[in-house]
């Protein structure tokens, strides 16, 4: 993985800041510093991973597999098995509250025997415990208990919780998310790592690439350091003025990667009146809605890329007998083709004064994507301490719960 800062101000001169927080970061002296876990996962995880693949290889014996969760329990899965594909089906539920949504999903698994992997530390978030109840109230019509131990995986608090008295009675398979290991940054521990494994995907591989780039992150306190680079990056930007970054993929496939970036650094430096709002757009295609705006609206953004150098397939672009003004482009293959429109929208950004740079990655594989996560997480922590806030609670979100809750009637509301 590369960064390039072509076309953007580094931030160079915040580079003490920015070895200043990792210090805070790695001696556990920041703020929010008892939620440290998932700093360890890569190598922690590799004791859990045969259990994980047992786990994941009963799922696929059935016709699919259902996640319920919300944020950061499937955000991160979602992002990385949409990144890279797969022939499994794999549906999510409990990310809203819309009854269609729900109404179709049931729907569609009348006839079929999906598995179900309900990802919750308390169990009495709203979203996905009413998607859960309903799931389990149509299983239990159609399945006797000892067929649904074998499909139902739960991914929750070691002791607590509501879910753990029916883990216990019940027999369903379970897995642990630590007190220590906050949701967004929960990608690389089992919620994350059994719906990938599920989708046929080499978790080993993912966490070897977030291992290696553990070892570059943790251990390097220079300006060559990619996770303070982009920190000093983000940082320098906001004190410039520069309130939104812009998150750009030119690859669809890369779309919930940037919806759990967006989570990631949204929930962990918007506070305190602070913070920069993470926003994103899919290109080419958005270059057709959003682009005019990007490039002479209001300046108060700036951008961060995903470029993808070699593609996992490939087309090559064909002759044609039809006159339609692109024959120039026949035979030469659609990854070029795109990857010359991202330099081009980049120049032509860079001349309407809004800085990019690039994250390069030689490829869309486990590897890569182990990499790819864990340089986010890391950045993140550092450029949340650099801003002063800390970065690993959400005190916000608690606010329209207890409006929510009131306005349903809950008993204490």
């Amino acid at each position: 993985m590369e960064l390039n800062f072509q076309h953007a101000d580094p931030g160079l001169s915040l580079m003490g800041e920015a070895a200043a927080a990792r210090g805070l970061l790695e001696s556990g002296k920041c703020k929010g510093s008892d939620f440290l876990g998932w700093l360890g996962l890569p190598s922690a995880m590799v004791s859990q991973v045969s259990r994980i693949e047992e786990a994941a290889a009963r799922i696929r014996k059935s016709d699919g597999l259902i996640v319920v969760g919300i944020g950061g329990s499937y955000l991160g899965a979602r992002a990385v098995i949409e990144a890279l594909g797969t022939d499994f089906p794999v549906v999510f539920a409990g990310h809203n509250m819309d009854s269609l949504y729900h109404s179709d999903l049931l729907n569609s698994i009348q006839k079929k025997k999906y598995s179900i992997n309900v990802i919750s530390k308390s169990g009495t978030t709203t979203e996905p415990g009413l998607a859960f109840r309903i799931l389990m109230n149509h299983m239990e019509s159609r399945f006797s208990r000892d067929e649904l131990a074998g499909l139902i995986f739960a991914t929750t608090d070691a002791n607590k919780g509501s879910l753990r008295p029916l883990i216990k009675e019940r027999g369903w398979t379970d897995f642990v998310i630590g007190d220590d290991v906050g949701g967004r940054f929960s990608v690389l521990s089992p919620v994350g790592l059994l719906p990938i494994a599920a989708a046929g995907k080499n978790i080993r591989r993912l966490l070897e690439g977030a291992q290696a780039m553990a070892d570059i992150v943790r251990k390097d306190s220079s300006e060559k350091n990619p996770a303070l680079q982009y920190a000093c990056y983000r940082n320098a930007s906001y004190r410039s003025g520069k309130k939104i970054e812009l998150f750009l993929s030119y690859q669809p496939g890369l779309h919930f990667i940037a919806e759990w970036w967006k989570q990631l650094y949204g929930e962990s430096e918007g506070k305190e009146g602070k913070g920069i709002f993470p926003a994103s757009v899919d290109f080419s295609s958005d270059l057709h809605s959003m682009g005019q705006w990007i490039q002479e609206g209001e300046r108060l953004i700036f951008e961060t890329i995903l470029d993808v150098i070699h593609p996992e397939k490939d087309i090559k672009i064909p002759s044609s007998p039809v006159d339609d003004g692109l024959e120039y482009l026949a035979g030469r293959s659609l990854h070029e083709i795109n990857r010359i429109a991202l330099a081009a929208v980049q120049d032509a950004h860079s001349k309407g004064n809004v800085q990019s740079m690039k994250i390069m990655l030689d490829r869309m594989d486990e590897f890569n994507l182990g990499q790819l996560l864990y340089f986010y997480e890391y950045a993140c922590a550092v450029s949340g301490i650099m801003l002063g806030v800390n970065p690993f609670d959400q005190p916000g979100v608690e606010a329209y719960k207890k409006t929510m809750f009131r306005m349903l009637g809950k008993p204490g509301f």
